[in-house]
């Protein structure tokens, strides 16, 4: 698990998820938002719109994830991967609840860019996608997976992390830069302070 940065201490498992969650819908609604208007702004079919919406919401939500990975130093094909194996899950979440909830909310596909309508039922559909994937990702990030592998690398694996590996969430309190006597990994093999 990664570190409270005010603490130092480990992060509870409900707030590491919240946070993934957080930063996973930031970059679905950015893309499911700019989906929707272009869709709507371009009188595209209901269909279109969403199947546009989609593809926007996961390219912003790899996005949100690779952009740190790459400013870290790790390869494209690596936070590539790691984007996919973080995210895919909470993505398709999100926009399964999403998009059904906008289809079934009266009028949201045929309301324009200036209602209130359109905004109201955007805003709600994405707010409930996001507390429909936050068990899922708590259940990845307490088995090691999904965001857990992201946070790993974030909390200064990269350099002994391959990308396959996946983290045992108790080990990674015990290994955390802050049980570490220079706040960094020692590098994999070395013995742990005690």
């Amino acid at each position: 698990m990664s570190t409270d940065p005010e603490s130092g201490r480990p992060a509870s498992l409900n707030r590491l998820a919240f946070s993934a969650t957080a930063h996973c819908l930031t970059g679905c609604s950015i893309g499911e938002v700019l989906g929707m208007v272009l869709g709507t702004a371009g009188e595209l079919s209901g269909g279109t719109t969403i199947a546009l919406s989609i593809c926007l919401a996961f390219l912003f939500g790899y996005l949100l994830t690779m952009l740190p990975l790459l400013r870290s130093g790790l390869t494209l094909g690596t936070s590539l991967g790691l984007a996919f194996a973080s995210d895919t899950a909470s993505i398709t979440v999100m926009e399964i609840v999403d998009n059904a909830l906008m289809l079934v909310i009266p009028g949201a596909m045929d309301a324009g860019l200036g209602e209130s309508r359109f905004w109201g039922s955007l805003a709600l559909s994405l707010l409930i996608a996001g507390v429909a994937a936050f068990p899922v990702t708590r259940w990845l990030i307490s088995r090691g997976r999904g965001h857990a592998v992201v946070h790993e690398y974030h909390a200064g694996g990269i350099h002994t992390r391959s990308p396959g590996h996946r983290p045992d969430p108790d080990a990674t309190r015990s290994h955390s830069p802050a049980h570490h006597p220079t706040g960094h990994r020692p590098p994999a093999g070395d013995p742990q302070p005690s």
